[in-house]
């Protein structure tokens, strides 16, 4: 098993809500998203790019 490293952070409410309603009938997980967008992000330049430039989040009290 590749190393793992057990970390915590927040997500808008809405957002995972939309998440865990889309994925409910899969086995389609959080975690599996994370570690493939880590992926992507770091191994796609397109990809990190597009991320990069993403502004279509409200801006909260946090850094979103």
């Amino acid at each position: 098993m590749k190393e793992i490293k057990l970390t915590s952070v927040k997500v808008i409410s809405e957002l995972y809500s939309k998440f865990k309603s889309e994925t409910i009938e899969s086995e389609f997980s959080l975690q599996k998203l994370v570690n493939r967008t880590l992926n992507k992000f770091v191994y796609d330049e397109e990809f990190r790019k597009e991320i990069l430039e993403h502004d279509k989040l409200t801006q909260s009290g946090s850094k979103f």
